[in-house]
């Protein structure tokens, strides 16, 4: 199949005397048909590459890599094209073996408690504690004895010590901190004329976010958590891919775009100078 065909031109021919049985790939295949996206739009708005989407169409979830990778795929896929996982993920189960019992914990073994060795008295470090606290006495005692002395000197010679000692020293003028404002949103406001400016904000959930200039140049291409933002800038144009465009406000060149998208839906917009209107 080439990835340029519409979704109509994949419709396989049916024979309606024939019973079909259900098909993990054919449910995803006619869904993402009736969707109206091709392979690519669901590959670029999930990040699944191309060869295992055709491959999970197809029911062949070797590329996968393993049960729990394909479960994963399965739900991405169906989320992209509007379709309920819980059944897809129940017939994966059905027809590869179910989920894997859970392991056994390792037995748990305790300790063998050992018991502490009964150790005589360390009088090492008691004398040298007794040592250590004797020296600090006797230093004590002579600096004790050389402020009196100081003290006494002071009197004697006609100071007048209380006086110096009620002088408050000169408080020291503390220069203000300059505290810079923080960058609002609505710094946005103020987009250059001559550009186009588009602010992409994840505010209900989070969704896949390609973004390209006027030349096709890629300018970010992955996932917004929500409460993230990106703000792109061009001469001309921003060409934009929404995975999930219900997810996402829209401010152009300053203003926000109030298209009601809705929720899973993939929406490919340009925005210009001149706009804000959908592209």
């Amino acid at each position: 199949m080439s990835i340029g065909n519409s979704p109509e031109d994949e419709r396989p021919f049916e024979d309606p005397s024939e019973e079909v049985p259900f098909s993990i790939g054919r449910a995803l295949r006619e869904a993402r048909i009736t969707a109206g996206l091709t392979v690519d739009d669901v590959s670029t708005a999930t990040r699944v590459r191309i060869a295992i989407v055709h491959a999970i169409e197809a029911d062949d979830f070797a590329p996968c890599g393993g049960d729990v990778y394909a479960r994963g795929h399965i739900r991405t896929l169906a989320r992209a094209v509007h379709l309920d996982p819980a059944p897809l993920i129940e017939r994966y189960d059905a027809t590869h073996g179910g989920r894997p019992a859970p392991t056994a914990p390792a037995p748990l073994f305790e300790a063998e408690r050992i018991r502490p060795e009964r150790r005589g008295p360390n009088w090492t470090a008691a004398m040298v504690a007794a040592i250590v606290a004797v020296i600090g006495f006797v230093g004590f005692t002579a600096v004790k004895g050389g402020d009196d002395g100081g003290s006494k000197e002071q009197v004697a010679e006609g100071g007048t010590p209380a006086a110096s000692a009620t002088a408050s020293p000169t408080p020291k003028t503390e220069k203000p901190v300059d505290q810079k404002p923080e960058p609002s949103d609505s710094a946005i406001a103020a987009a250059p004329q001559d550009k186009v400016t588009v602010q992409v904000s994840a505010t209900d959930g989070r969704s896949w976010i390609s973004a390209k200039d006027h030349n096709g140049r890629l300018l970010f291409d992955g996932l917004l958590k929500q409460g993230d933002s990106k703000t792109f800038q061009d001469s001309e144009k921003i060409n934009l891919v929404l995975g999930d465009a219900g997810a996402i406000d829209l401010f152009v060149n300053g203003k926000k775009i109030e298209d009601d998208f809705r929720p899973g839906a993939v929406e490919r917009l340009t925005y210009t100078k001149g706009d804000p209107q959908a592209g």
